[in-house]
């Protein structure tokens, strides 16, 4: 179950569970820790599994305005020293969770013994890319979550996956609609301004595992693959049958990946 930590004077939320070498899990837009529940699961057993609520989202904090993905990653560091986290921990980041992790990795990379970016970009918003996430955010705090729900749902998932799999589909959409828009619009205008970090791959001090869904319309494989290319000790894997959700649509498989990669740093 989720707990609370206070954190600064701000509300985090997040589950921590198992014991043994940690792994940070870190969620994409517009979601929570509870894309993750298949993957704590399978790691808790062998590893200690944190997955925290960003800034905006779940239980945690809701900055307005906006919320950088220098101010999460900073969020998440004063987040594993209140846990009193301070052996090096894998970094696992969904989407907007890699964008995330590129400013974690700058700024906080003694924390480090590796690296998963999971269907994430290293690239910056061109200028319409960037436009369009501000005109979202703006419709977000007018009309509310389902202006996200809407549009990000059929981005995320494989071809005819609804279908297939509505339950999947309805389980989703329902963790979008229970996000405070307000939190997303500031995510929203947050990674509006990212960086380009394509330049900082070759200075990543750790290995790094790429995981790419097949169908992924988002981030494609092409560009991961470039990716994992670009670090050192860098691996790619392809998920079949996933989209850009591959952590909830082949679970099973991304959480081998991951077990695989976290024993063969060990």
């Amino acid at each position: 179950m989720p707990v609370e930590l206070t954190v600064g004077g701000e509300r985090f939320t997040l589950r921590d569970e198992g014991r043994g070498p940690p792994v940070l899990l870190v969620h994409g837009f517009p979601l929570d820790h509870a894309m993750w529940a298949a993957q704590i699961d399978a790691l808790a057993p062998r590893h200690r599994v944190i997955a925290p609520d960003l800034r905006g989202f779940g239980g945690s904090v809701v900055t307005e305005g906006t919320a950088t993905m220098g101010r999460m990653a900073d969020d998440l560091a004063a987040l594993l020293d209140e846990l009193g986290v301070r052996e090096r921990l894998v970094y696992a980041g969904f989407s907007m969770g890699g964008y995330v992790g590129w400013p974690f990795a700058a700024r906080h990379g003694r924390r480090l013994r590796g690296l998963v970016a999971l269907d994430t970009r290293a690239v910056a918003d061109t200028p319409a890319a960037a436009a369009g996430r501000l005109a979202q955010a703006e419709r977000l705090e007018r009309e509310g979550s389902a202006v996200a729900a809407d549009a990000m749902l059929p981005r995320l998932l494989a071809p005819d996956r609804a279908e297939r799999d509505p339950a999947l589909a309805h389980a989703v959409r329902a963790i979008m609609l229970r996000q405070d828009p307000r939190g997303l619009a500031a995510a929203q205008r947050g990674m509006a301004e990212r960086g380009d970090a394509r330049a900082s791959l070759a200075r990543l001090g750790v290995p790094a595992l790429v995981i790419c869904g097949e169908h992924d319309a988002i981030s494609t494989r092409e560009e991961l693959r470039a990716l994992a290319d670009a670090v050192p000790n860098g691996r790619f894997v392809e998920v079949r049958d996933a989209g850009h959700l591959s952590p909830m649509e082949s679970p099973g498989a991304v959480s081998s990946a991951m077990l695989d990669f976290m024993a063969w740093l060990e």
